[in-house]
């Protein structure tokens, strides 16, 4: 018997692989479902990929692949005497001698040859499998680091941080206001831990903003670590090597902060002194949002499974609970499933879609214990600098990395996202010509400002921070905390008031002025994600959480904040480009010094006043001074006023039919190369980095809203006037029409934006707890078949009382015509 098997066995050995370091061994979960060794089938593990399969699709793998020989794991689970014990061949392997844990089986025909019976099989035969087996068994799980909550990669010290040699050049980092110093990017900006230059970082794939600044900055300087500006915390810092190409710990990244006037020390210090930074009342915060104390009846059933925390993961656990109660998300992933499993790769557990049709099909599945989804965080996060960590990281940044994730693996299917795409109208007018420009352009969330000052309680506040004050000189017990009470009212009239422009130019003044801008919806998405700006950074680097209650209403009509584009009697800037910086110009500049001087009297620096004389034209002092104030909290607000020299100002390329561009005005090779990838065409992807000028994060939203048509022969680009500018019949019959319609830059074809009233209900929010998102735990609250549900990580109950005054971000969904 032994040799039948040893010849059944022949055939395959050249397939049965040894594990080598480096190979992922997948003995704990199926790739297409949360099968283990514990299923009543057990998980059966490909002697030559090593990845797991339950007995439901290990022959769709055979199928595919070929690979015969597979190791089929179970794990026997006991009561004895009260205590829970697990036998699991491939947790320890002195145990794998156990009868019948763990057996070789030969598809097609389910040849099983227990592993105790290896040894009596042809020495050569035994000896091969046996080594293979045993490294298998021993291997250490995929999920080894996961499963001991700890997700972050194996980080090393770099290493520059010992000798690395800061400049002394004076460089002072603000807490808030920071931008690229060779662009306007105000978003994944870095650190240089050298000379404190502030650059913006490259373009990720999950759509963060950059173009590549600071590591130009390195290659021109050879300085060779940077620190994530919005990342510092008092627990350290996410840091990355230009030298090494990777991410870096620095032993010594507190004194390097420092020499910039980035306190750790002090950081560390307000959180042992304050465990609850700012006076936020976390114990009765934690208790209101996960309505501890009630008796609350847990449910179960489709829709109803919990997503287990992994270790800081349930902000992913909360975004995706609430995506997947949307409609278009379901059929897109539930309804193309056997799609997806027939045309998933060879390697399904890197493969998104599969990936997120895992998580969804199973949560809409009876999973009593909820599921826990190892090989999709493992996915979403790989190569991501926050989310690959083990800490708690900001929804709102994951539900932007979750929908660039879906764009990016829709191609040639249905984009569930674009329930979320919506296109915003932005005005901007010169305050001294008083002309205006108006612009369009691509989002998917709206923030709204909280404004403390508006708060109903306000005198309520005043007198509690007094008596706050006072405790604290006294070294007395501090008072009972108050929260600020905000009418959403208040919100949504600080998001329509108008804001300055940084570094505004105007194209009629041909100079740097004054500028404000106003933001409307050029079109109103089917389901409308609202973020209140809660978070925030205090003068002395500390994270703060405004503690406050918005009363955020079941209803909303924005039908008001819809754009109306160009008025009667606006008159338009001239379409004119910027003019083009050349190397500096040593000419000194034409500057009022009697009108800086005044500014200089009221406390401001000289070098700051006498820019803003000079940006704001030599207007007088009153427009200099609402400059000043524009741009007092910026890095660069009291250094000397650089004049360069410009190339005449002439007729924008986009008058011409052509998008602004550089002076080559061809995009880089590796930008091209990058969008190519994802399986854009090269004219198209070369017409979107013109139209942006060569960002990536726009070129990318261009492409996926001006779809590629196919009587296109031409590379010359669009006119974007043509594309972007509204159709008013569209727009007005959209506010008469529940149904959405497509937005007026879209073929038929191809739709990306969808219009339609402006009228929503709430059917979901995300709350969280703590006082830092970077700390704390979130929790959701999703309305189901007309009763609210709170998920809670892997426990989901009916709600008693919903804290729809203490969410984070909130999810509409549009009414139908009555």
């Amino acid at each position: 018997m032994a040799a039948d098997l040893g010849e059944l066995l022949v055939p395959y050995m050249p397939t049965i692989r040894v594990p080598r370091a480096g190979d992922r061994v997948f003995k704990s979960e199926c790739a297409f479902s949360y099968d283990s060794p514990e299923s009543e089938g057990g998980l059966y593990v490909c002697m030559n990929t090593f990845l797991g399969f339950g007995r439901e699709h290990v022959e769709r793998h055979y199928r595919k692949t070929g690979q015969s020989v597979y190791m089929l794991l179970k794990r026997h689970v006991k009561e004895v005497r009260g205590h829970t014990i697990c036998f699991y061949i491939g947790l320890h392997t002195d145990s794998y001698e156990c009868e019948d844990e763990a057996k070789l089986v030969i598809f097609p025909d389910h040849f099983e040859i227990p592993l105790p019976n290896i040894e009596e099989l042809p020495a050569l035969v035994s000896e091969c499998v046996t080594i293979a087996c045993d490294a298998a068994l021993n291997a250490a799980s995929a999920y080894k680091k996961q499963e001991s909550d700890s997700w972050d990669e194996e980080i090393q010290v770099s290493k520059h941080a010992r000798s690395l040699r800061q400049q002394d050049n004076g460089v002072r980092i603000p807490p808030s206001g920071w931008k690229c110093q060779k662009c306007e990017m105000r978003e994944n900006l870095w650190l240089n831990l050298t000379d404190g230059a502030v650059l913006c970082g490259k373009w990720f794939f999950d759509g963060a903003g950059g173009n590549g600044h600071a590591l130009d900055h390195y290659k021109d300087t050879n300085f060779p670590l940077a620190v994530k500006l919005d990342n510092i915390t008092a627990d350290g810092a996410d840091i990355y090597s230009f030298d090494e190409e990777e991410a870096v710990l620095d032993p010594h990244i507190s004194e390097h902060l420092q020499h910039f006037g980035i306190d750790m020390l002090q950081m560390q210090q307000h959180t042992f002194k304050q465990p609850l930074p700012f006076h936020i009342d976390q114990c009765n915060e934690w208790e209101v949002i996960q309505e501890s104390g009630m008796k609350l009846k847990e449910v179960y059933g489709s829709g109803f499974t919990g997503i287990k925390n992994l270790g800081n993961s349930c902000y992913l656990g909360t975004t995706m609970q609430v995506l997947f109660s949307i409609p278009e998300f379901q059929r897109a992933y539930v309804g193309n499933l056997q799609r997806i499993y027939d045309y998933s790769p060879l390697d399904p557990t890197t493969d998104f879609s599969t990936q997120i049709q895992v998580v969804l099909g199973f949560s809409l599945q009876h999973q009593s214990k909820g599921i826990s989804p190892k090989m999709f965080k493992a996915m979403v996060s790989k190569g991501h600098p926050e989310f690959s960590s083990n800490r708690q990281q900001d929804a709102h940044e994951f539900f932007l990395h979750l929908i660039n994730l879906v764009e990016r693996n829709s191609a040639g299917s249905e984009n569930p996202s674009d329930v979320f795409r919506y296109l915003v109208e932005e005005r901007v007018q010169c305050c001294q010509t008083q002309k205006v420009c108006y612009n369009q352009k691509v989002d998917y969330l709206m923030q709204l400002p909280a404004p403390m000052e508006a708060a109903s309680n306000r005198e309520e506040l005043i007198a509690y921070e007094a008596k706050r004050r006072e405790a604290e000189e006294n070294m007395r017990a501090p008072p009972e905390p108050v929260r600020a009470r905000i009418p959403f009212t208040a919100c949504l009239q600080a998001f329509t008031e108008p804001e300055n422009v940084p570094d505004f130019w105007s194209s009629a003044l041909q100079a740097k002025s004054a500028g404000v801008k106003t933001s409307r919806f050029a079109s109103f998405p089917e389901y409308l994600v609202v973020q209140i700006k809660k978070f925030t950074f205090g003068v002395d680097w500390v994270p703060k959480k405004l503690d406050l209650s918005i009363d955020v209403p079941d209803f909303l009509d924005l039908s008001r904040l819809r754009g109306t584009g160009l008025q009667a009697g606006e008159e338009e800037l001239p379409d004119l480009t910027p003019p083009i910086v050349l190397p500096e110009d040593t000419r000194a500049p034409d500057i009022d010094e009697s009108a800086a001087m005044q500014l200089a009297e009221m406390g401001f620096p000289l070098e700051a006043c006498r820019k803003a004389v000079y940006y704001t034209g030599n207007m007088g002092p009153e427009m200099a001074f609402n400059w000043i104030i524009a741009h007092m909290e910026e890095p660069d607000f009291a250094e000397p006023l650089a004049l360069p020299s410009f190339m005449e100002p002439g007729p924008s390329m986009a008058s011409l039919g052509l998008a602004a561009t550089p002076l080559d005005n061809q995009p880089p090779e590796e930008s091209i190369a990058i969008l190519t990838s994802m399986g854009f065409p090269r004219r198209h992807t070369v017409q979107a980095l013109k139209a942006t000028n060569n960002n990536l994060e726009r070129a990318l939203d261009w492409i996926f809203t001006h779809p590629e048509r196919e009587e296109e022969a031409s590379d010359d680009l669009l006119d974007m006037s043509d594309i972007m500018e509204p159709n008013d019949n569209t727009f007005s019959n959209a506010n008469t029409n529940s149904h959405s319609t497509l937005s007026p830059d879209q073929d038929a074809s191809g739709p990306r934006i969808k219009d339609g009233p402006g009228r929503y209900e709430l059917f979901a929010f995300i709350s969280h707890m703590g006082a830092s998102t970077m700390s704390g735990r979130y929790v959701c609250h999703i309305k189901k078949e007309g009763r609210w549900v709170i998920f809670n990580d892997h426990k989901v109950c009916l709600s008693e009382r919903p804290p729809k005054d203490l969410g984070y971000i909130y999810f509409y969904r549009r009414l139908s015509s009555c």
